[in-house]
């Protein structure tokens, strides 16, 4: 397991591995704030997907917690299961990062993503699967094999939605697209890529999805006014970055 390490500049805690590579952040003055743009866009299921109670979300890789606070705070309908293998990792979030314990609302596996994809019991059972696996050389996500993908998709229920934090700039990202792009039947949106060179992809299962971009951009607005998410440059950006989706939704 990496060691798990921080540093703190200008107001912000950073995660690290044991190296200057960053994990994930939090702004210290609000712990619930999402800090960093990409997990931002990791919460991009809120515009697809209505919260209502008995919602099941897994979250595959914890960090910071970021995700799972957020969550917690403004989702409160939601359940959602965090699927962490290093210990420390879970320790860090709870005692640097103010994740808070499991609840009712919160459950933390400590397991590999790559086997709780597999597990029956969990087939049909998610919303939306949030996945963001690194390790501490950052090269590209630590899980992305077409089995591996295929398994998120079978843990998702239809209508589901899958949000993938990828690394532009690394041979990886070709490979975890397309592999991504199989398991979902080529129904996959990008993000355009954020200063730090992550894309978010955002893939769909069940039935098709058609939707004007005005409409989107009220629910966008709506999640704004509730949670102060910066969604308001989302579904220009969504529509912009994929072709053939620049004038409605339609995957």
């Amino acid at each position: 397991m990496e060691p798990v390490t921080f540093s703190e500049s200008g107001g912000i805690r950073y995660l690290h591995f044991g190296t200057e590579l960053i994990q994930g952040a939090m702004r210290l003055r609000d712990p619930d704030e999402i800090y960093l743009e990409y997990n931002q866009q990791m919460m991009a299921w809120l515009l697809f997907l209505e919260t209502k109670p008995g919602m099941r979300i897994a979250q595959l890789g914890l960090g910071t917690g970021a995700l799972t606070k957020f969550q917690h705070r403004y989702c409160p309908a939601v359940k959602t299961t965090v699927v962490e293998l290093n210990p420390a990792v879970i320790v860090s979030a709870r005692s640097m990062f103010f994740t808070p314990d499991d609840d009712r609302k919160l459950e933390t596996l400590q397991t590999d993503a790559k086997q709780f994809v597999k597990v029956k019991k969990y087939k049909g059972l998610f919303d939306a699967v949030q996945v963001d696996l690194y390790d501490a050389i950052c090269d590209g996500p630590a899980a992305s094999s077409l089995e591996f993908y295929k398994g998120c998709f079978n843990i998702l229920k239809g209508p589901g939605v899958m949000t993938v934090n990828l690394f532009s700039r690394h041979k990886s990202f070709e490979v975890n697209l397309k592999n991504i792009c199989e398991a979902f039947d080529n129904r996959v949106l990008l993000f355009p890529e954020s200063h730090d060179c992550n894309v978010v992809a955002i893939a769909f299962k069940g039935p098709k999805l058609e939707a004007e971009w005005k409409d989107v951009s009220k629910r966008a607005k709506l999640i704004l006014e509730k949670t102060g998410l910066p969604t308001n440059k989302w579904v220009s950006g969504i529509s912009r970055e994929n072709a053939r989706q620049e004038s409605k939704l339609s995957i």
